[in-house]
């Protein structure tokens, strides 16, 4: 059964969706308040900290997907610069980082101005972006970091196809 279906025709608070999705994929999550929770996602690389935050007031669903990396301060430049050519190639979200909590981050709002409805499917879908996303660029950001490659190189890894599996 789709995630949707069991939503239909219910008008449904973002976050009860997300902690709706969050137990369909045994993720665990804390539930923060009526429009706040928190999750743990396992990627291949990394386990991701995700949090999904619904604001009235911007009648946004905010998403944060993040993980620790702490890459010597002169460094950071080459970080920096990293994260301008992975958001070159992200059609949505957006990447940064944030030096005091050692924490790379990738962020989304989903706007339902005018009292739009989020569906499942595309709460999970911002979730699984997030995640995929982060895997895809996390390799990059390693490689420029602690792999003394250039900023061109470590993206042709990021945006090269993969055939097969080792």
């Amino acid at each position: 059964m789709a995630l949707s279906e069991q939503f239909m025709d219910e008008d449904i608070h973002p976050i009860d969706i997300v902690e709706h999705i969050a137990e369909h994929h045994d993720w665990s999550f804390d539930r923060l308040g009526d429009d706040q929770i928190s999750m743990a996602v396992e990627g291949q690389w990394r386990t991701y900290s995700i949090t999904l935050a619904w604001s009235d007031y911007d009648e946004t669903l905010k998403l944060v997907c993040s993980f620790e990396m702490e890459p010597p301060q002169d460094k950071l430049p080459q970080v920096f610069e990293c994260l301008n050519a992975v958001n070159d190639q992200c059609w949505a979200g957006a990447f940064t980082y944030w030096n005091k909590q050692k924490l790379v981050i990738y962020r989304y709002g989903l706007v339902l101005a005018g009292g739009q409805i989020a569906s499942p499917d595309q709460i999970d879908t911002m979730i699984r972006t997030a995640v995929l996303s982060a895997e895809r660029y996390y390799p990059a950001l390693q490689l420029v970091v602690w792999g003394e490659r250039s900023i061109d190189d470590a993206m042709q890894v990021a945006i090269a196809e993969a055939y097969g599996r080792a």
